[in-house]
């Protein structure tokens, strides 16, 4: 059975961890968490690091050792390795143990993330893989959109399921005025879903109607999955979409949908019933909505 795992993203940097049913809490890994404070990329300089603080630490019977346990993280290469890892508590004994500015400024992130709208959001979203809200017959519907979207921002947002009635900007784009979204989204509800390419333009022109006033990228990116699942059998890695590529690619997709289709299809797996690939889907979706 395959681990719940989860990806939060600090200033471009990866922070994995991983679900312990055991203690039922998510574990961190040290050394990410080292290498994004410390603004380093090598594994082994963040693990010459660590290992120098944690000596520093056990003659100082400091509690950062004693949170720490070992557990199978991802590596780059696909396999699993046990690694020092730490829970949200040791975290944050682990940032203060650094003491510098950089530490405090991750961890008031860390902190941070956990308890904003996009935190409290995905760990909803993280369960949508077991809900089951989504009829087979209706997928690809306007009404599965706004069960997706009333499922991960129910609580948050007063507005969590419902169409907009106002007329929407975001970065300078212009998306379908309120007057015409209701015609515009029975239209693309019309629309077919029997190839990649027309399913890819229905998501296209989904994201121009953008229908709700926050949260439609997360929403339609679970949207798209679903009918990618019902009528090709495949679902997308959105690990393998680099997240400028995707931004640039939707944003040319108003007038061309040649560059979203080529990262789409580049990324697509058979593997629909991974939860992994679920869960690591909407942690790249959240990242690709972090401000730059």
């Amino acid at each position: 059975m395959s681990q719940k795992i989860s990806i939060r993203f600090y200033k471009d940097r990866k922070v994995r961890a991983v679900w312990s049913e055991e203690q039922n809490k998510w574990f961190f890994s040290v050394l990410d968490i080292i290498g994004a404070i410390n603004e380093q990329d090598d594994y082994q300089k963040n693990r010459n690091y660590w290992k120098y603080l944690k000596a520093k630490l056990r003659k100082e019977q400091s509690e950062v050792v004693s949170a720490t346990t070992q557990l199978k993280l991802m590596a780059a290469d696909g396999k699993r390795y046990l690694s020092d890892a730490i829970d949200q508590v040791g975290v944050e004994l682990l940032a203060k143990s650094i003491h510098n500015s950089k530490a405090m400024e991750f961890l008031d992130w860390f902190t941070f993330s956990d308890n904003s709208i996009d935190g409290q959001s995905r760990k909803k979203a993280y369960t949508f893989w077991e809900s089951n809200v989504i009829a087979d017959e209706e997928i690809g519907t306007v009404k599965a959109l706004q069960k997706i979207h009333a499922y991960i921002f129910g609580g948050l947002y007063d507005f969590a399921g419902q169409i907009r009635t106002k007329t929407i900007w975001k970065d300078g784009t212009l998306f379908c005025r309120a007057e015409y979204l209701k015609h515009s989204l029975e239209q693309i509800e019309q629309m077919p879903e029997t190839t990649f390419d027309e399913i890819v333009d229905k998501y296209v022109e989904m994201n121009i109607a953008h229908p709700f006033m926050e949260g439609n990228g997360r929403s339609t990116r679970i949207w798209l999955d679903l009918i990618f699942k019902k009528n090709l059998k495949q679902c997308v890695d959105w690990s393998k979409i680099d997240k400028k590529a995707y931004l640039k690619a939707m944003h040319a997709s108003t007038t061309d949908a040649k560059h979203i289709k080529a990262l789409l299809k580049g990324a697509l797996t058979d593997r629909i019933d991974d939860r992994e690939i679920f869960m690591k889907g909407i942690d790249y979706s959240y990242y690709y909505e972090q401000a730059e």
